[in-house]
C-alpha cells in the first residue's frame, strides 16, 4: 500500500469509527436532557444569535452535533414533555390537553398516568440512577409527580413559573391561585415568592444536577433537566442582569414586570436568562469532564416548544403555541466526545420522542412492546452512520386536540398549504399548486394519522384524579 493509499485507509477507518460509539462499554452510557423552556430556534450562538452569548453551548456544539430538524412534539410545555418521556405523540396519551386548557394547572385533575413507561422507568430497570431536576408540569398530584414515574429523585417545581400570585390567570379563567411551591422528592419544602427568586431556579437546579452526578458517579444516571428559563416571567442573577445591561442599583419594576409581563418584559432580561442557562450547561459539561465522565456520558440540549415573546425564531416563522416550524422545531445539540463526530451537523427529521426509544436501546434494552411508541431510534444519525437517514416517514403537527400539520422529507402540509422546508424554511411560498401529488400523498399521511390517534382503542387513559387537593392553601 503506498502512502496516499494509506493515507486514504486511515481518514476511512477515522469515520468509521466515529460512526459508533467508540466505547466497548463495560458500564453503560450515562444520559443528561437539559430541557429549556420556550427558548427559541435563533436564541443561542450554533444557532445563529448574534443578541446572546452562549460560549458554553458553542463549545457544545464544536464538540459534538448540531441537529437542525429536531422537534418537539407540541407547540406549548404539557404535552411537549409527556411526549419526551413517553415516546408518544402527546395524544397517544391523553396529554394533547389538560382537564380544561392547553397544559395542566395547580391542583388539576389531569396528569401523567402512572401506568405509562416514561424513559426514566426504563433506565431504572436498568440499575440507572434517576432524576428530575426542574420543572415538571405533567401533574402535581401525588400519584403523577416524578417519584410516581420512574424518578429516584425529584426536585423542582411542579408547573410553569408564572402559575403563581404575582401573575393570577385572566378573570375568565377558572382556576385558584395558589403560592409557586420547591419540591423535593413529592414534599414541599419552600415556595417561591418573588422576582429575585424566580432568578435564582436556574442556579439551584444547575447545582442540584451537579450535586446528583457527583453522588452517582460510580454507576449509570440519568438527569432529566427541564430547567424554568426562559419562560416568562424572566428574571436572573444578578451577575447575569448587570452582564445583560440593566442596573443593579434601579427598580425592580416587580409590578410592571409580572402584572403585563409579556408587554413589557425586556430583551435585557431574556438575554440575562439565555446566558444563565449557558452557564449551567457549562457546569455541568465541565463537572462530566473533571469526573472523567464526558466520555461515557450522552447530552442532549433542547427546548420544549418555540420562542415566547422576546424570543427569536429566525429563520422559522412562528413561535410557541404554533405549528409553524418556529413553535416546533427546536435548537437541539447532541454531545459525547468520542461517539459523536465533533462539529457535525444532522439534517434528517429527528423528535424528542425518540429519545425514549435510542436511550434504551444504548442502556442495552428496549422499547415497551405492549404498546404503541411513536418515537424510534436515532442512534445511525447521531453517530454518522453511512447513509443514515431519519426514521420517520413522516412527523405530525399537533396544535392540541388538532392535527394541523405533517412533513414527509423536505415538504411540508399545513392547513392546505404546501412548503419545502429545504428551500423555504420561512415558509413563505405556497406551492400546493405546482406540486399536486406531493399534497395528495402529505394528505393520504394526515389521513392515516387520524386514523389512528381519533381511534379511542389507540389512545391511553389519561391520569384522573377526581378530587384534587392544591399543594398548598390558595391565596386569599
Amino acid at each position: 500500500m503506498n502512502f496516499r493509499s494509506l493515507q486514504s485507509f486511515l481518514a476511512i477507518l477515522s469515520i468509521a469509527c466515529l460512526a459508533f460509539p467508540s466505547h466497548a462499554h463495560a458500564n453503560k452510557p450515562n444520559f443528561v436532557i437539559i430541557y429549556i423552556d420556550d427558548l427559541g430556534f435563533g436564541d443561542i450562538e450554533p444557532f445563529g444569535s448574534v443578541l446572546n452569548d452562549t460560549p458554553h453551548l458553542n463549545r457544545m456544539a464544536e464538540e459534538g452535533m448540531k441537529l437542525t430538524s429536531f422537534y418537539s412534539a407540541s407547540p406549548v410545555c404539557t404535552p411537549s414533555r409527556a411526549a419526551l418521556l413517553t415516546g408518544s405523540y402527546a395524544k397517544r396519551v391523553g396529554l394533547d390537553f389538560g382537564s380544561w386548557r392547553g397544559v395542566v394547572f395547580p391542583s388539576d385533575t389531569e396528569g401523567l398516568n402512572p401506568g405509562e413507561i416514561t424513559i426514566a422507568e426504563i433506565l431504572k430497570d436498568e440499575g440507572y440512577a434517576t432524576a428530575c431536576i426542574g420543572k415538571w408540569h405533567l401533574g402535581d398530584q401525588p400519584e403523577f409527580l416524578p417519584t410516581k414515574q420512574g424518578f429516584d429523585e425529584y426536585f423542582g417545581i411542579p408547573y410553569s413559573n408564572d402559575m403563581w400570585p404575582p401573575h393570577p390567570p385572566a378573570k375568565n379563567w377558572e382556576v385558584t391561585v395558589c403560592p409557586l411551591p420547591l419540591i423535593r422528592q413529592d414534599e414541599v419544602v419552600d415556595t417561591v415568592d418573588s422576582m429575585e427568586e424566580q432568578g435564582d431556579l436556574c442556579r439551584l437546579f444547575t447545582e442540584e444536577t451537579v450535586s446528583f452526578i457527583r453522588r452517582n458517579q460510580g454507576k449509570p444516571f440519568f438527569v432529566y433537566l427541564p430547567h424554568a428559563f426562559v419562560h416568562h416571567p424572566r428574571y436572573a442573577r444578578w451577575e447575569f442582569l448587570e452582564k445583560a445591561g440593566i442596573d443593579p442599583d434601579g427598580p425592580l419594576d416587580n409590578e410592571r414586570l409580572i402584572g403585563d409581563h409579556r408587554g413589557y418584559l425586556t430583551a435585557q432580561r431574556t438575554r440575562a436568562q439565555i446566558e444563565e442557562v449557558d452557564w449551567s450547561v457549562g457546569e455541568i459539561l465541565n463537572t462530566l469532564r473533571e469526573l472523567d465522565l464526558d466520555d461515557d456520558t450522552l447530552v442532549i440540549f433542547t427546548s420544549d416548544n418555540g420562542g415566547a415573546s422576546g424570543c427569536v425564531n429566525t429563520p422559522l416563522r412562528g413561535g410557541k403555541g404554533s405549528t409553524w416550524e418556529g413553535g416546533m422545531r427546536e435548537p437541539a445539540i447532541a454531545w459525547w466526545p468520542g461517539s459523536i463526530r465533533p462539529g457535525s451537523v444532522c439534517e434528517e427529521i429527528a423528535t424528542t420522542m425518540d429519545l425514549l426509544p435510542t436511550f434504551a436501546k444504548l442502556a442495552g434494552t428496549q422499547a415497551p412492546t405492549d404498546r404503541k411508541i411513536d418515537g424510534m431510534d436515532i442512534g445511525p444519525l447521531l453517530f454518522s452512520q453511512p447513509g443514515a437517514k431519519t426514521p420517520h416517514e413522516a412527523f405530525f403537527y399537533y396544535r392540541e386536540t388538532e392535527l394541523q400539520a405533517v412533513r414527509s422529507g423536505p415538504w411540508k402540509l399545513r392547513n392546505g398549504s404546501l412548503y419545502n422546508l429545504d428551500t423555504d424554511i420561512g415558509e413563505i411560498l405556497d406551492v400546493a399548486e405546482q406540486n399536486p401529488k406531493v399534497v395528495e400523498r402529505l394528505n393520504a399521511l394526515l389521513d392515516k394519522c387520524r386514523a389512528d390517534l381519533d381511534n379511542p382503542a389507540n389512545i391511553r387513559p389519561v391520569g384522573y384524579n377526581p378530587n384534587p387537593v392544591h399543594l398548598l392553601p390558595p391565596v386569599n
